[in-house]
């Protein structure tokens, strides 16, 4: 598993060095992740399949990809997530909705982006191990 390590090592310091508040994203990623792993969401391939299913598809392939992130609004997450899963963030963290969202704009292209450092998705037993050692790097 050290492949693993390493990943989920890389895309917590990346993401967590940032911007300086790094408790604060720390504790945005955690959040993200949980999301991200619910059932609602399904893991990073239900993930994929949200922004498929809204018309974003371009979007996160551009994250998957190794070229230019495109951008995301902070609605157009919100239609991808559901504004319940924002809002359960937003209570976690103490934020507002519009903070949370916010903030994702920025940093859910980021961590897809670090996920996938190839531009290719790794199976998904690979993934899911991914994702969950990089929560526990972050708690």
């Amino acid at each position: 598993m050290g492949l693993f390590d390493s990943i989920a090592g890389q895309v917590a310091g990346a993401l967590t060095g940032q911007g300086g508040n790094a408790a604060g994203n720390a504790s945005l990623i955690q959040a993200v992740i949980g999301v991200i792993n619910s059932p609602q969401i399904g893991g990073i391939p239900g993930l994929i399949a949200a922004f498929q299913q809204k018309g974003l598809g371009d979007i996160i392939a551009s994250w998957i990809g190794t070229g230019s992130n495109l951008p995301v609004s902070a609605g157009q997450l919100e239609s991808v997530l559901g504004s319940e899963q924002i809002g359960s963030m937003a209570q976690k963290l103490g934020l507002s909705s519009q903070e949370v969202s916010g903030q994702l704009t920025d940093l859910l292209p980021q961590l897809v982006d670090k996920i996938f450092p190839t531009g290719a998705a790794p199976d998904g037993d690979a993934l899911q191990q991914a994702m969950g050692m990089l929560g526990s790097f972050l708690k």
